[in-house]
């Protein structure tokens, strides 16, 4: 995975703006990252969008810019030259494709069939936009397209919105979704900037989806776990479930045979996806046991602890 795409799929959300002027780009910068996203495709469907492009990358280098809506060599080379470390195009120009990459940039161009996606992998992209997503069939539609085309990854954009963010987040080739409504150009005219930050906080809540999956208790030994398993089910009629390391009361409580990790015990939460969970309380300022990490068949983290106990306790990331 290209290294700018892997960013991409960390941060989960790209906002797509249009600025009408450049000097809104700095405040809006700070309000997405204030609401904790840190990536940002500014469309060259204004001529604001160069200096816009250019302000971020100098001013705010912890963004990730890209330059959406690209439509011609020349808005191409003026995206480049300000900066913007990805290029987005709503349709597949072959041509153009070829030029950007030749450019040494990560180029990402509209699809919506299957032989555009064939053509883009072609030309060595393992990574395309699925546009217009929702007038194109949703994640549904995409879905079907790109079970062929398991090397290809898509960001859909186009009818993506918090109410269907995590069913496309859900899709495991989609890295990213991109969005315009984060950022509105009526939010952006209006300076509606705090507006742009809640709206981006409750969008990013959406697609970690954290909950509580269970609650982990640690015994001096194995009589002492089981013993407290067998009162937590007959207290509560759960069911008990005898493992080799825990004995699990439902789903809610592991007794744990041993102590385990945490001076009381550990908390399991649960995250739609665990590798954007880790960026994004890292972005908090949280650090993580690398030594606990567990990643799946294609190296995607499906568990991780937090280094730092929480009131007594361990915590832990896990796959919802």
């Amino acid at each position: 995975m290209d290294a700018c795409i892997k960013e991409l799929y960390r941060i989960g959300i790209v906002p797509v703006v249009a600025l009408e002027d450049a000097a809104d780009a700095l405040p809006l910068g700070a309000a997405l990252k204030k609401g904790g996203v840190s990536a940002i495709e500014v469309t060259f469907r204004t001529a604001a969008a160069a200096d816009a492009i250019r302000l971020l990358t100098r001013e705010m280098p912890e963004l990730l810019v890209g330059a959406g809506t690209v439509l011609t060599k020349a808005q191409a080379d003026a995206a480049i030259e300000a900066g913007a470390k990805f290029i987005v195009s709503p349709g597949f120009q072959p041509e153009l494709v070829s030029y950007v990459l030749s450019k040494g940039v990560p180029m990402c161009p509209g699809t919506a069939t299957p032989g555009e996606m064939e053509q883009a992998m072609a030309l060595g992209l393992s990574a395309v936009k699925f546009f217009p997503a929702e007038q194109n069939g949703g994640a549904p539609m995409l879905k079907a397209l790109s079970a062929p085309y398991r090397d290809l990854l898509f960001m859909p954009t186009g009818g993506v919105k918090l109410e269907n963010l995590r069913t496309y987040l859900a899709l495991d080739q989609v890295f990213a979704c991109g969005g315009t409504w984060l950022a509105t150009k009526d939010d952006i005219k209006a300076k509606a900037f705090d507006k742009i930050t809640a709206r981006t906080r409750e969008a990013v809540k959406t697609m970690l989806n954290f909950r509580i999956k269970h609650v982990g208790i640690n015994s001096k030994d194995e009589a002492e776990a089981k013993k407290t398993a067998t009162l937590l089910c007959s207290i509560f009629d759960f069911d008990y479930n005898d493992t080799e390391l825990s004995v699990f009361t439902g789903s809610a409580v592991e007794v744990m045979k041993f102590m385990g990790r945490g001076s009381l015990g550990h908390v399991a939460i649960g995250a739609d996806n665990v590798d954007r969970a880790e960026y994004y309380l890292k972005q908090r300022g949280f650090s993580f046991d690398e030594s606990t990490r567990r990643v799946d068949a294609s190296g995607r983290t499906t568990f991780l602890y937090l280094k730092d106990e929480i009131g007594g306790f361990a915590f832990h990331l896990t796959k919802n």
